[in-house]
């Protein structure tokens, strides 16, 4: 089967600026990808690429196997749903979602009953008479991607949509995205920066970085084994070592990284008992209570700082107090070889 969408050698200048520096890229049929990474790594620009807003410098794009690298956005299957939602003030919500209906030629009944359906999707049925400005951000957020999917198009691109909306609205509306696509069964290409969406939607994520994808797979492979300190440090929080840490804390050369929740606190005199595990004293330098867990700042012997997650919940409570003597422990297993150099020791984002 073809891939719903592939992109080969793909690249888009502007001047002197490489926005997209030569991807390849294909997803499948169904999937629900997301592109991660941060202001300017070339993932928006991909994405617009993708809908036909932006030309190519070079390279080529099909979708479904059909090459539309010089089609116009209006000749390609897809859709979009951008962060301000772009709807008309003027128009009803039924009326709003119903417009790609109208402007595709589709009779006025069937373009009622579909956008009634496509706003029941969204879980918004009885609004379709109010205008946008009577709406919530959240509900706003729902009639954009009701309009976005009643004219069932292959692939739907959404680029930052949650991005204006609050926490707790946010993690609601991933929920609902990842329920919508499951029950449309088309592709969802997903553009965002925010590492915790991309894990908790996606089926695969492309970690972008100055317009190359750097490192492409499923949420558990990124963030368990990152191929360089780049995606270590871009996908969630971790503990980096480069060469000279890694010989002086973990005895052997190249750069590593190990996660926070990996790591353990005991007490000051505390030995690893045989299990081989790595058990090394430290002093707490700062303790940020976050609910459901403790984020403990501590500065092993020779220096190094080092983070550790310790669940409210554990066995072994996190010290209380700053200066308090520790050791920390972790597994061998769990530290991870990474490719290149990291810029200082224990380099914690």
């Amino acid at each position: 089967m073809e891939p719903a969408i592939a992109l080969s050698g793909v690249t888009k200048h502007f001047g002197d600026v490489r926005a997209v520096d030569g991807v390849d890229l294909e997803i499948a049929d169904g999937e629900f990808f997301s592109m991660l990474g941060p202001s300017g790594s070339g993932k928006t620009t991909v994405l617009r690429l993708i809908a036909g807003f932006e030309r190519p410098t070079g390279g080529t794009i099909r979708l479904s196997g059909t090459d539309v690298t010089g089609a116009a956005p209006f000749e390609r299957d897809v859709n979009t749903v951008f962060q301000d939602y772009a709807l008309f003030p003027h128009m009803s919500v039924l009326d709003n979602v119903a417009y790609g209906l109208r402007v595709r030629g589709v009779a006025r009944r069937e373009r009622r009953e579909r956008a009634l359906e496509a706003l029941a999707m969204v879980r918004l049925p009885d609004v379709g008479d109010r205008r946008p400005t009577q709406l919530s951000g959240g509900q706003r957020q729902r009639i954009a991607l009701a309009r976005a999917i009643v004219v069932k198009p292959k692939v739907l691109l959404l680029d930052e949509p949650l991005g204006a909306l609050d926490l707790k609205l946010r993690e609601q509306m991933q929920v609902e995205l990842k329920q919508l696509q499951r029950q449309l069964g088309i592709t969802f290409v997903f553009v965002t920066h925010d590492q915790e969406e991309a894990l908790t939607l996606s089926d695969r994520i492309a970690v972008f970085n100055e317009g190359r994808i750097v490192q492409l797979g499923t949420p558990r492979a990124i963030y368990e084994d990152p191929v360089s300190p780049y995606v270590a440090s871009f996908v969630g929080t971790t503990n980096l070592f480069d060469d000279a840490t890694s010989q002086r804390v973990l005895g052997v050369s190249g750069s590593h990284a190990i996660r926070p929740e990996r790591l353990s606190l005991g007490p000051a005199d505390a030995t690893s008992n045989g299990t081989g595990d790595l058990v090394l004293r430290a002093k707490v330098v700062e303790v940020i209570y976050l609910g459901s867990a403790n984020r403990v700042h501590v500065r092993l012997e020779d220096g190094t700082p080092v983070v550790v997650l310790e669940q409210s919940s554990g066995s072994l409570p996190a010290p209380e107090h700053r200066g308090d003597e520790v050791t920390v422990r972790f597994a061998r297993a769990d530290v991870v070889a990474l490719a290149g150099d990291t810029e200082k020791s224990g380099d914690t984002q």
